[in-house]
């Protein structure tokens, strides 16, 4: 998901065309993959973004002189999923590609990912929601790395004690602008268009939900959630802490701005992930994790589980060099330390995430928050949620009618997926 990976610097232009893309020395062009494709011992080209790009060159230059082939892997950190679509059709794309889970169903309708073969010992490795999430229509399509989801971040010398509900957090706040040492009662992202990742967990604990599920356990795509009672009551309860209620959601705060406005300790309480603390400890704030609170008297607040994961390209030049990398050198504990030491966030892989809690409790803080979370679906239909569902969430935080505006919503989202 875009909001995962901002602040990623863009540090290859990619031109698609099939002729040819450029780039710098150490991130060769992806046609390159195709001219060496019949030469011996062949190569093997791996698109990431960069934090994960400079964590992966160690290692897959280990991998090639131990299969006496070259490996190249390439920092592609703007609209990665995009452009390895794009370049898939045209033949120019990765052997592997490193990307977010839920990218997984327009993958394979695009038939741009193989499935991966891991043995049953390899994935008893793995967090068992982590494999679930890489799942998809039966088959395992992806080795997880890392896991992430929402938790609530707060301030301790501004407040405490972890709210235990969304009202206690509300009343906190509005005590702390009361005595003029906050500014703002939350930071949680809305901006103009919404943000349906950040907003889930209050979404959920009013009782809201997005796809039923089928007998098999997988989303159900034909029970839309989205426009029915659940998702008007849950939004009912959203708008009375929008702009025209208690003021803790506002659209002010943005994708932008809302860790910055934390750090600058002019809100006590942040709804974010993984990616906030590194800001956090920058700014000398002391803070704590714990769960996003739910609704008093609702349901329990689930946040979505993502998960980050290699993926074998469908059309890459060298196939079965893919698969062996994927399968059988992504699963050492070694690369996903190095991976987690680029970018903290849990490990799926158990073994690397028992090397590396011992020193961050925030992992377990984090895992703890996610515990009971829901794997953020995968399903193509999903890509006709976020726009609908966000801008319908910020006109409601701004005062809109939350019935007609999330039943208009779910029309729009029905009408796309059909």
């Amino acid at each position: 998901m875009r909001i995962r990976t901002a602040g990623v610097v863009a540090v290859l232009g990619l031109a698609l065309a099939a002729s040819g893309c450029g780039g710098s020395d150490d991130d060769s062009s992806a046609p390159a993959a195709k001219e060496s494709a019949g030469a011996t011992g062949g190569k093997l080209v791996i698109w990431a973004d960069d934090k994960r790009t400079a964590a992966l060159k160690p290692f897959a230059e280990k991998f090639g002189q131990e299969n006496g082939v070259t490996v190249e892997v390439q920092a592609v950190s703007k609209d990665l999923q995009t452009n390895f679509v794009t370049a898939s059709q045209q033949g120019s794309g990765p052997d592997v590609v490193v990307g977010a889970h839920d990218w997984i169903g327009n993958l394979v309708q695009n038939g741009a990912i193989d499935p991966v073969q891991l043995a049953a010992d390899q994935k008893s490795g793995f967090n068992e929601t982590a494999v679930k999430a890489v799942t998809f229509n039966g088959q395992l399509y992806g080795v997880p790395y890392a896991m992430e989801n929402l938790a609530l971040i707060r301030n301790t010398e501004l407040a405490p004690e972890a709210p235990k509900t969304i009202e206690d957090l509300v009343a906190a706040g509005k005590k702390l602008k009361a005595d003029k040492k906050a500014s703002e009662i939350l930071c949680l992202q809305s901006g103009q268009n919404g943000d349906a990742y950040h907003i889930y967990p209050l979404y959920t604990s009013a009782g809201g939900y997005l796809f039923g599920t089928a007998a098999n356990g997988d989303y159900d795509p034909k029970d839309l959630g989205v426009g029915k009672p659940e998702s008007i009551a849950a939004f009912q309860k959203i708008a009375k802490l929008g702009e025209k209620g208690e003021g803790a959601l506002k659209r002010s705060i943005t994708p932008e701005n809302s860790i910055a406005t934390f750090t600058g300790k002019k809100c006590a309480f942040l709804v974010s992930g993984p990616w906030a603390i590194a800001d956090a400890k920058k700014a000398n704030i002391s803070y704590d994790i714990s769960p996003v609170p739910g609704f008093a008297g609702g349901k329990e607040a689930q946040p979505f589980v993502g998960v980050q994961a290699f993926y074998v390209a469908a059309k890459g030049k060298n196939k079965a060099l893919a698969q062996e990398f994927v399968a059988n050198y992504t699963t050492k504990p070694e690369l996903a330390v190095a991976l987690y030491n680029a970018e903290p966030r849990p490990p799926a892989l158990t073994a690397a995430l028992d090397q590396v809690k011992g020193s961050d409790p925030d992992l377990a803080k984090f895992t703890e928050a996610g515990k009971n979370g829901q794997v953020l679906p995968a399903i193509p239909a999903m890509a006709a949620i976020w726009d609908p569902f966000g801008k319908a969430e910020a006109a409601i935080i701004g005062g809109a009618d939350p019935a007609k505006t999330i039943t208009a919503a779910g029309k729009t989202i029905s009408g796309q997926i059909k």
